[in-house]
């Protein structure tokens, strides 16, 4: 979904002023040269001053460049390499800059990443027109959004700048968006390329450089309560000790019988496929085959009983 029509609440301004937004090319050659800005589409007012002005009348200067951090001599210790991963972003230095890549995640490709090589998700619950987020408090948390200061960088490599706008969220911050939707990264994902996002409460995706959803819902997604091994055997499974994928929560990975490091604490997990859930350790004792998403695990007559799990 293009931005052009999602048509965000806040949005990078156009070249068309002295003063505007720069879009700097690598190296100065046609490679890697910066899109206009002006392919952006214009925000709800647009000033003289080149600062992209929202319908609450906020104006906020934003540099997107074409190319990588790295390209650019981002400082390091700063943007996307200062953010710990799973961790929202409070200090200015983190804001500075973000990147946005086209690349691959496990086995999302295109999947977008920032500059630390972490996957990006967007949020079925937020919308795209507007350009709106959902997510506060604890989800905010589990979810940091991808944010940006007044005044920050933004590398775009393989993501259309057309594509790329800022919305001003409830708590005052400024979260980036792809094709009009909020981007996130996720508190499980604890290395570059992990996608434990991927389908969670079958509403979280990673996101592709034109916003929309990567890959295919995890096991097929919500709907799959409980489903008797259809689909495809699950390599991981997050465990979530509350109904409705709600945090605490603890991650399992396999091949073959993993014992859970907490056990019988589950009430809903979210999988990649299919998998056998044991009461017992070691995959011994009572035993239920589940698919994708279970929200519920009394559905099935498994709430508090997961101890281990099969894989494949």
């Amino acid at each position: 979904m293009s931005s052009r029509t999602a048509k965000p609440a806040l949005l990078l301004a156009s070249l068309a002023t002295v003063g505007a937004l720069t879009l700097t090319a690598c190296g100065g050659g046609s490679e890697g040269a910066g899109e206009p800005a002006g392919n952006a589409p214009a925000a709800n007012a647009e000033r003289s001053d080149g600062k992209a002005v929202d319908e609450s009348g906020y104006a906020m200067e934003l540099s997107l460049r074409s190319g990588t951090a790295r390209q650019h001599n981002a400082p390091q210790r700063t943007g996307d390499w200062a953010n710990p991963p799973g961790k929202p972003a409070t200090k200015p230095v983190q804001r500075k800059w973000v990147q946005l890549s086209a690349g691959r995640a496990g086995d999302l490709n295109p999947v977008v990443v920032n500059g630390s090589g972490f996957t990006l998700y967007r949020f079925d619950k937020d919308t795209a027109r507007p350009s709106k987020s959902t997510c506060n408090g604890a989800c905010a948390t589990t979810w940091p959004p991808v944010l940006v200061d007044p005044g920050s960088k933004i590398f775009v490599n393989g993501v259309k700048a057309s594509d790329v706008g800022v919305i001003r969220r409830d708590d005052g911050t400024r979260q980036v968006t792809i094709g009009g939707w909020p981007v996130y990264r996720f508190s499980k994902d604890l290395k570059p390329g992990d996608t434990n996002g991927q389908g969670v409460g079958g509403t979280w995706f990673g996101v592709t450089p034109d916003g929309q959803k990567a890959g295919r819902p995890a096991g097929g997604g919500a709907g799959q309560d409980g489903g008797q091994g259809q689909g495809a055997p699950a390599t991981s499974v997050i465990l979530f000790d509350n109904r409705n994928f709600q945090d605490p929560a603890q991650g399992v990975a396999g091949p073959g019988c993993q014992n859970v490091p907490r056990p019988k604490v589950a009430s809903s997990l979210s999988a990649d496929g299919s998998l056998k859930l044991w009461s017992r350790r070691d995959c011994k004792g009572e035993s239920k085959v589940v698919s994708g998403d279970v929200a519920d695990l009394r559905r099935v007559n498994f709430d508090n009983k997961v101890t281990s799990i099969a894989f494949g």
